[in-house]
């Protein structure tokens, strides 16, 4: 069972990937806790990893990643996730149409979305609207860490900042991040800032 300290180092993490779109750094969920030391936040994460709560990627400067229940009552573990359902991991810059099918008169969602490694980010901002995208959609990722040129991709640049865009390869080891919005410039890094992080397999939106 989680302590008092754990269970409010879990809480900030989770809330503050979903307010952000990435997990926070050390030092950020110490100034949240009050605390100076990066060792016993450190401690915490090592609890709740060992609780099954979470994952830590030890490169990554935000490598925390939330995979318990979405819910700590007390003693109680309750995960509030049922059958045919993703976690909402946070906020994204941009995401891919759903595509119709036709000749059937119902869809099962678990069936059509619910697959091993996939997760769930909102949609915020316009810079892919071309592509059918909207403010406030939700797009489905499948966790990668590679891609093929032209699909959109969840991309990490510089360890920092999370976007979705197209992906292009470039001869020279560049990396170019394409919006799908004609007043916005596509966007080239060294390769070494890039990381891909997903890549969208589907979208949904609510219209109420």
């Amino acid at each position: 069972m989680p302590t008092d300290r754990e269970r409010q180092t879990l809480e900030f993490v989770r809330a503050y990937t979903a307010e952000h779109g990435f997990p926070p750094k050390l030092r950020e969920i110490a100034s949240h806790l009050g605390i100076q030391s990066r060792g016993t936040v450190h401690r915490y994460l090592s609890a709740l990893r060992q609780a099954g709560l979470i994952e830590i990627e030890p490169e990554r400067a935000r490598g925390i990643q939330v995979t318990g229940p979405t819910e700590l009552k007390g003693s109680e573990e309750t995960d509030i996730a049922g059958p045919g359902t993703l976690p909402l991991l946070g906020r994204i810059a941009a995401g891919i149409p759903i595509e119709a099918i036709p000749g059937q008169d119902c869809i099962n969602l678990s069936e059509f979305f619910v697959r091993p490694n996939r997760f769930v980010l909102r949609v915020q901002g316009d810079s892919m609207m071309d592509d059918g995208i909207l403010d406030g959609d939700m797009v489905i990722v499948e966790k990668r860490d590679s891609a093929d040129d032209n699909e959109i991709v969840v991309a990490l640049i510089d360890l920092e900042e999370a976007t979705l865009k197209r992906l292009q390869r470039n001869p020279d080891g560049s990396v170019t991040l394409h919006p799908a919005n004609c007043d916005m410039q596509p966007m080239r890094y060294s390769g070494e800032r890039v990381r891909i992080q997903g890549v969208v397999v589907g979208q949904f939106r609510s219209y109420r």
